[in-house]
């Protein structure tokens, strides 16, 4: 079946990752017409020029268009993916240093940064889905890769959107163990639960065997350092936590190291800066070794695999976020978890899980509380609200440090938007 996929965010330096997927897996998702829409006219042209050369280099017989015309791109799409920054890398660089001089982790998505950024996307990527529900297909999927997925997904599906959300972490660990075990990546299963950017891999699977404890035990110094962890974090909790729970295990010595280091904002920015030069080259027909550094890793293949997924009813597995339902016990069946997931036409549905051990079950809680609040305060503009989202994340937690981040994050920027 052949589809045709709109790219919102499409002048995204991401994109050269997706547009490779694409053009190496007709098979699994067959494009006959592919939408870049993004509302910086430039960028668009720029990173639509790269990807057309892509296609064409890769023989696809479909058809590109590159456009800043919304509406264009939403013109009957079967899959719509999100893929937008709003406020740009200048909206990061405060996400990440007001919360830093507060005596926070200064990160775009955990914590008050993540809060920050969610008060500024959830109204954006409503309104966009808004306008996808009155001129996409009927059937069209939304995938949502827009940060911080799991409260956009909440809020996506709260207001009756067909929306699934999908991060690179599960991929990244499933190719890393790959590469660790010396198999191909498709003989290699991750079981991996929580939330966005808060889950742990509980179980792996190679041929159907788990092989986790084996795993920890001959290559856990590896592994730990993939989490930017210690090893003994991982001998300790028999699993291995994404890359996210260090702004956890660790917070007071990540403060440290951010107030050291350069904001990751201004890195990125000048990858970026240095990107764009690259993708202007009208020699280039395929994604440079720089966009590795910005992130994103291996974002296309699970795009793709998704998308081709969900279209065709597979029934394959795949790590999403989905609600809840009764999947994990002790969180609520509308909350919006990160785990296995079957993929089938009407939409993917959770694997049971066996329940998280307390240690792990504490956090996911606390901080499943405080998205729900964040969704809810993106929404409404609810400065109450707002505030006690932000004492209930567990890496804030206190009334006086709350109010002067929401002052300075959100009232500040915004006042007008949000209701005393």
């Amino acid at each position: 079946m052949s589809l045709k996929v709109a790219v919102i965010g499409g002048g995204s330096t991401y994109t050269p990752e997706l547009i490779s997927g694409i053009a190496r897996d007709p098979e699994r998702l067959e494009v006959r017409e592919l939408v870049l829409q993004d509302i910086d006219p430039e960028r668009c042209e720029v990173v639509g020029g790269l990807a057309r050369r892509m296609l064409d280099g890769q023989g696809f017989a479909g058809r590109l268009e590159v456009t800043s015309d919304l509406d264009r791109a939403l013109d009957r799409p079967d899959g719509v993916v999100l893929q937008i920054r709003v406020g740009g890398q200048a909206a990061r660089l405060g996400d990440e240093t007001i919360p830093l001089a507060c005596g926070c982790v200064g990160q775009e998505t955990t914590g008050a940064g993540g809060f920050a950024k969610a008060m500024r996307t959830v109204p954006v990527v409503l309104s966009i889905a808004e306008r996808a529900r009155e001129l996409a297909a009927e059937d069209a999927w939304i995938v949502d890769f827009t940060n911080p997925v799991g409260i956009v997904t909440r809020a996506l599906l709260d207001a009756g959107h067909r929306a699934v959300g999908l991060c690179n972490v599960a991929i990244g660990f499933q190719r890393a163990i790959a590469r660790i075990t010396g198999v191909e990546p498709a003989r290699v299963l991750v079981d991996q639960v929580g939330l966005n950017h808060l889950t742990w891999v509980r179980s792996v699977w190679v041929d159907g065997r788990d092989v986790l404890g084996e795993l920890i035990e001959a290559h856990g110094d590896e592994l730990a350092a993939h989490a930017g962890l210690r090893r003994e974090v991982v001998d300790e909790l028999g699993v291995i936590p994404s890359y996210y729970l260090r702004y956890f295990y660790m917070h007071d010595r990540v403060v440290e190291e951010q107030r050291e280091e350069e904001p990751r904002a201004e890195v990125v920015a000048r990858i970026e800066r240095d990107l764009l030069r690259m993708y202007r080259d009208p020699l280039l027909a395929e994604k440079p070794a720089l966009l590795e550094q910005r992130g994103g890793a291996f974002y296309s293949e699970a795009a793709t695999a998704l998308i081709g997924s969900l279209v065709a009813g597979t029934g394959d597995v795949q790590v999403v976020d989905v609600r809840n339902g009764d999947a994990l016990a002790g969180l609520q069946p509308d909350d919006v978890v990160e785990l296995p997931a079957r993929i089938e036409r009407r939409g993917p549905v959770p694997l049971p899980q066996p329940p998280l051990a307390p240690e792990l079950l504490g956090l996911v809680q606390h901080v499943g509380a405080y998205e729900r609040l964040t969704a809810a305060a993106a929404v409404t503009r609810d400065v109450r609200t707002a505030r006690l989202a932000l004492l209930a994340h567990p890496l804030i937690g206190q009334w006086e440090i709350a109010g002067e981040l929401l002052e300075r994050l959100v009232l500040e920027e915004a006042p007008a938007e949000v209701t005393r």
